[in-house]
């Protein structure tokens, strides 16, 4: 109970610094344009330079710049933590995946329907942000000075991308978030050995599990003690500097992500049972909507997880044994809720930022975000995180793209919701599917309706 009320102080603490960011941000936006219009620009000068400063643009000590130096300081811890999140998620998610005990027939199948979810989630979300990028709904009025800083992703062999995910140095690949791909396979490497090597990798498998308790701890600190002073600093400083070029297309990105989650909800699931299993979708319709509430309410996949193991096996016919087997493994790495996202974050942010994106762009982006959400750990805002990922897998990377970045994860609870109930949903038609191919199902309690 104790954490459940932490939750909802940690979530009105965000509401209130993007409420409160906006408006200081309005304020200060009419302050610059009354100051402007009444030839006063020297007074806005001296208010930019001590809150809202580039001090990296500077050649002495012009400017303060504390808002920009609190967000700065925010997003770098951020990025630091992107390469030892990664590489301890993807490689302990593998180990729990491949263990041997867990191998065979089961495994396979789980791994093979979260896979084919992931696919076809990234395909109708990627179109979906393609339509809404494409009727021009996500692009900014850059202003003056920053239209120079607009950039184009050079045309080069996808194939490239193959060669360059297998580092020939993996310390030079952990020594840069630049070279994130090539992480995402040493992980997959280290897990897979890890799990090989059985009994003999328990030592590393504690160091690594240590590490990834570590990094955790880090991002909560940062998220939940940090983040909603640096979220108010960031949205008042793109407000009062940039403008409000940003708003329309930020409330743009929420209104897609929300609509084209839910609508996967209630079309992929359903299809998927009907067509692998020959079942009527409707009775898991009516009995998951109870998860995907709960996973709302909570934001937390791991808080839902025994709500969906109760449902599942007393109300959807699913054994105990294979429950517990596919439903952790799902919060794990069974993130297609938050490759959705991704793929609509991205196109936002590179229209905002002036970046072509084309449906080249696109599939990068989901291979991308397929490999990196299977290892985003099952905490709140963790996926929202790996935006940035994606965002360095891309090569978008400019003072642009970090402006619509911060507002993506300022605005991130709202979309979160119907993203998290994306993903539990999925856990939960994944249990179905493969009890009923491995012939355990029971059809009579499924069916059965209250």
């Amino acid at each position: 109970m104790e954490k459940k009320n932490k939750k909802r102080t940690i979530v009105s603490r965000m509401i209130i610094a993007v409420v409160a960011g906006f408006v200081v941000g309005f304020l200060a936006l009419l302050l610059r344009e009354y100051l402007s219009g009444h030839g006063q620009d020297g007074v806005w000068k001296v208010i930019e330079a001590i809150f809202f400063q580039d001090i990296t643009k500077t050649t002495g000590i012009e400017g303060l710049g504390l808002f920009y130096i609190v967000g700065q300081l925010f997003m770098r811890g951020l990025q630091m933590a992107i390469v030892p999140l990664v590489i301890t998620s993807l490689s302990l998610a593998l180990c729990s995946l491949a263990s041997p005990e867990r191998l065979g027939k089961i495994a396979g199948k789980t791994f093979i329907i979260y896979i084919c979810f992931y696919v076809v989630a990234a395909a109708l979300a990627g179109a979906a942000a393609y339509f809404v990028k494409s009727m021009g709904w996500f692009n900014v009025n850059l202003p003056n000075e920053m239209a120079t800083e607009a950039v184009t992703m050079d045309g080069y062999n996808p194939l490239v991308t193959v060669v360059n995910a297998v580092p020939s140095n993996i310390f030079s690949a952990f020594s840069s978030n630049n070279s994130i791909l090539s992480v995402v396979v040493v992980a997959i490497i280290l897990g897979l050995c890890m799990t090989m090597m059985g009994e003999k990798a328990d030592p590393l498998k504690k160091v690594i599990q240590n590490l990834n308790d570590v990094v955790q701890m880090f991002l909560n600190f940062l998220i939940n003690k940090i983040g909603p002073v640096a979220i108010f600093c960031m949205i008042c400083r793109t407000l009062a500097v940039y403008g409000v070029e940003y708003i329309g297309p930020t409330m743009v990105w929420i209104v897609t992500t929300i609509v084209v989650s839910l609508v996967l909800v209630v079309t992929i699931y359903p299809i998927g049972i009907l067509l692998t299993t020959r079942l009527n979708p409707i009775p898991f319709l009516k009995k998951s909507f109870k998860i995907g509430l709960f996973a709302a309410a909570t934001n937390s996949s791991a808080a839902t997880l025994p709500l969906n193991t109760k449902t599942c096996t007393e109300e959807l016919g699913c054994t105990p044994e294979i429950s517990s087997f596919v439903l952790p493994t799902g919060m794990t790495i069974n993130m297609n809720g938050t490759t959705a996202m991704h793929m609509i974050a991205v196109t936002f942010i590179a229209t905002a930022a002036g970046i072509d994106v084309r449906p080249s762009t696109l599939a990068l982006a989901a291979f991308l975000s397929i490999c990196t959400a299977m290892g985003t750990p099952a905490i709140p805002v963790a996926g929202t995180t790996m935006v940035y990922v994606v965002m360095t897998g891309l090569g978008m990377s400019s003072e642009l793209c970090m402006i619509g970045y911060s507002l993506v994860l300022a605005m991130n609870y709202l979309p979160g919701m119907a993203v998290i109930t994306l993903n539990v949903i999925g856990d939960a038609a994944t249990n179905v599917i493969v009890n009923f191919k491995e012939g355990v199902l029971n059809k009579e309690v499924y069916n059965k309706m209250k």
